[in-house]
């Protein structure tokens, strides 16, 4: 992913839409590597990214994750919702042409529904990490979806994180794809957010107020020990180390490409509204991380199927309000960029259809098999 800075407006836009200053929005995806036939997971990471490297187009796309079983894209920029769905579906399909040349195929599933022994790789960063965490380094065969959304400075960045705090469970909710793991069904629709919490550094965070609270805290962090650098800074936003971007990581990895999409389209207007916000002097809203991962664990148990904490009263309404109310937070912005019907219809056939743990387990009511749910699931990816 490059972002390119040619300004204060390109940081932030690379476009223009009618007089409106439209941001770019780039995603990183995890896939995992699973066998065409039963489904299991495969330790092909190296494999593949050999062969992708062959296809000089592909260089700067695929990248290799901590486990071998997981193969990971990320998109060039985009201003346009349509043009970065398009890029979606083709990395996906480039990264299954890559896979099926040697035998495996990929599947954009949060979790591996079979059991697995996870494979973690060779270099010098993930062997620390295998020292440092133990066991909860070796179970991180989890598999999430990465917004970046670009911001003007930090200072920019860090009043947008402040202020998207208690939206971000809705897109965990919306994203949910992670049901079954070790071959047993979990009760939760999104698991992986609950491994990933395993990382020190993980989860929601406190009102920082302004960048330099910020970067106090990320040092402050580093300078334990615990952590090997600020790569390790596992919020749930953060700003990036590579880009001028806020960086949004509380989604699974999505089923559908159209998720994803959506899941992206509705980060940027959330990152939009909240420095609309910022700039007119609206506070954040003032939840505290215990509220915050409270809502999280709700969102993640029940995903679209139940209840959602609403993000500015905490109390719980059903799933499909929570989705209209965080529409109805992010509607000027939507409307600006044009995006505000397609991300109704998308929500409101979500809502209908189910997203991934909903279709992962009525694929397992009607085939009672995990071999099938895989297999199908990797259909599904491509559609």
């Amino acid at each position: 992913m490059s972002y390119h800075r040619e300004g204060p407006v390109a940081d932030a836009a690379g476009s223009r839409r009618a007089g409106i200053r439209v941001r770019t929005v780039g995603v990183e995806e995890e896939l995992l590597l699973v066998d065409p036939e039963t489904g299991e997971p495969r330790a092909m990471s190296a494999a593949v990214l050999a062969r992708a490297a062959q296809d000089d187009a592909d260089q700067d796309v695929f990248e290799k994750e901590l486990h071998e079983q997981m193969l990971e894209f990320a998109t060039h920029p985009q201003s346009s919702m349509e043009s970065l769905r398009a890029e979606i579906v083709r990395c996906r399909k480039e990264a299954a042409r890559h896979a099926g040349e040697l035998g495996c195929a990929v599947a954009a599933l949060a979790t591996s529904p079979l059991p697995v022994s996870p494979a973690v790789g060779v270099n010098r960063r993930y062997q620390w990490m295998a020292d440092q965490y133990g066991i909860a380094t070796r179970e991180q065969l989890v598999l999430g979806c990465h917004v970046h959304v670009s911001v003007e400075s930090d200072e920019e960045g860090v009043a947008v994180i402040d202020r998207v705090r208690p939206w971000l469970q809705v897109l965990t909710a919306l994203s949910a794809n992670s049901p079954f793991w070790q071959g047993k069904d979990t009760g939760y629709s999104s698991y992986r957010s609950r491994v990933w919490l395993r990382w020190p550094s993980a989860g929601p965070t406190e009102i920082f107020g302004s960048a330099e609270r910020y970067h106090r805290l990320i040092a402050d962090m580093v300078a334990t020990g615990a952590l090997l650098d600020d790569g390790m800074i596992y919020f749930d936003a953060r700003l990036s180390r590579r880009y001028p971007t806020v960086e949004v990581r509380v989604s699974d990895v999505c089923l559908h490409s159209g998720t994803a999409a959506l899941v992206a389209t509705l980060v940027r207007g959330l990152v939009e509204t909240a420095a609309r916000e910022w700039r007119a002097g609206r506070e954040p809203l003032g939840h505290g991380v215990s509220l915050l991962r409270l809502a999280d664990w709700l969102a993640a148990r029940s995903g679209l199927s139940g209840e959602l904490l609403h993000p500015a009263t905490m109390r719980r309404l059903p799933a499909e309000a929570v989705v209209r109310a965080l529409l109805d937070h992010v509607e000027e912005a939507l409307t600006d960029t044009g995006d505000l019907e397609r991300a109704r219809a998308a929500c409101e056939e979500l809502l209908r259809d189910g997203n991934g743990a909903q279709v992962q387990r009525a694929l397992m009511e009607r085939t009672g098999s995990l071999r099938d749910v895989v297999t199908e699931c990797v259909r599904h990816t491509q559609a």
